[in-house]
């Protein structure tokens, strides 16, 4: 087994994280319950901070609040210095709550509405990327009309497919996102941008994808994006004084996983910038990288109680947890791996195979399949690894089941700060059509 960041097996054999026993978390919390190493997300909000600072001084890391957002997180990566990327009315509208200053956030998003847009230009959000031209002229109305300047960065297609589930690609040219180069949209949003008076040309971001282990596709992109600079330079005069490239590094969700070390990541980038400048001619730019899952992936861990237990004679056995794709929807989604431990006797021998069924009505409401585990029983307590990101952030109520809670855990002290949804939240918004 692998546990990640202050997991460990305590004096009682239970699981232990941050401090705290996650027994006894059940216990006070209930289950299904998402568990959040808060020292491991701060030590990852480090190292890519204190990374590039000490190579690239002019830089910025934002942290990408799609991966898993609340208002707790939000006050976290403030504390920790941190931008954060944003997508859509919703985020801007919790990281405000919290607190965060909107000068710091970067607005990301394929279809912002105009009433989204019209929010952050209302608090100051510090910079838009524009996906489209339709937005950029859209983006340079209501920026008019409300006696703003908006500064934007041009979402660019790299025309690069990383080695990942096709789902999570995003930089090639066949792809929702971004401005293609290779068919001149780029080049011609630029030119468009320029003539704008009510928006400020800052620079250029790009994404190639997430859950990437080969740091090659990042330098590739790195590559493409200051060509095209030197690109813009030729045909306007105009210098990108901001580049932002993104994240996407992998995280270990399987212990055969070996993802790149955060560090070298924002290394290769840095240098590869710099390298590219000095080629080209250019001054460099503001650098900005946008990590998310490589922050809070490995930091998540979802606590289930066993429940039902059904063996098809021959052909599999069914352990069903009072959770599934209700809180962790991206097995259904995109096919995904997990491990998983027994909680409450994490030193009992692993001893039969089982698959992890989940309690909606669906039949592809699976979280693991084939994995060897303890003997199970109703009541155990199982815990998957490594559920940080894109779970809390895609729960649902499917089935009406309310939402899980989410507890931050550090030095053995739990601070709840997502409540657990009730029965009653989930009717809160239901209305009778008169005359029933």
């Amino acid at each position: 087994m692998f546990l990640t960041g202050t997991g460990r097996i305590n004096q009682a054999g239970h699981l232990e994280i941050g401090g705290c026993d996650t027994v006894v978390l059940a216990k006070e919390f209930g289950t299904p319950l998402y568990i959040m190493d808060e020292e491991l997300m701060r030590q990852n909000c480090a190292a890519y901070r204190d990374t590039l600072a000490g190579i690239y001084p002019n830089s910025q890391v934002a942290y990408a609040g799609k991966a898993f957002l609340t208002k707790a997180m939000c006050r976290l990566v403030a504390e920790e210095g941190l931008a954060l990327d944003v997508v859509s009315g919703g985020e801007i509208y919790t990281a405000l709550a919290a607190g965060f200053p909107a000068e710091k956030m970067i607005f990301h998003g394929n279809n912002k509405s105009p009433a989204e847009i019209e929010l952050a230009l209302q608090h100051g959000v510090g910079r838009f990327v524009v996906d489209s031209h339709g937005e950029l002229e859209l983006l340079a109305e209501l920026a008019a009309a409300a006696g703003k300047k908006a500064a934007v960065y041009l979402r660019v297609k790299p025309g690069i497919e990383a080695h990942t589930h096709h789902f999570i690609q995003t930089g090639q040219l066949d792809s929702k996102f971004g401005l293609g180069l290779a068919d001149g949209e780029a080049m011609r949003a630029v030119q468009a941008a320029a003539k704008m008076k009510a928006l400020e040309l800052k620079g250029l971001h790009c994404h190639i994808g997430s859950q990437i282990f080969d740091l090659e596709p990042f330098k590739l992109a790195a590559v493409v994006m200051l060509d095209f600079c030197r690109e813009i330079y030729r045909q306007t005069g105009m210098i990108m004084e901001e580049l932002d490239l993104g994240g996407g590094v992998g995280i270990r969700y399987l212990r055969q996983d070996d993802p790149c070390p955060l560090a070298d990541f924002a290394r290769l980038v840095a240098a590869t910038v710099k390298e590219k400048c000095a080629e080209h001619n250019l001054p460099l730019p503001k650098l900005l990288l946008e990590p998310g899952r490589s922050i809070v992936g490995e930091a998540g861990t979802t606590l289930y109680s066993v429940g039902a237990i059904k063996e098809v004679p021959g052909i599999r056995k069914y352990v069903a947890v009072d959770g599934g794709m209700m809180d962790n929807l991206r097995t259904a989604l995109y096919d995904a791996k997990y491990e998983a431990v027994l909680a409450n006797r994490m030193n009992d021998p692993a001893e039969e195979i089982v698959s992890i069924a989940g309690k909606a009505c669906e039949s592809g409401d699976m979280l693991i399949w084939d994995i060897l585990l303890p003997k199970l029983g109703r009541g155990d307590l199982l815990a998957c690894l490594s559920t940080g990101a894109y779970h809390y952030s895609m729960a649902n109520n499917y089935n009406r089941f309310p939402r899980p809670a989410v507890v931050f855990v550090r030095g053995g002290r739990a601070d709840l700060v997502v409540a657990r949804e009730t029965y009653d939240d989930l009717i809160r918004n239901d209305l009778l059509p008169s005359g029933i």
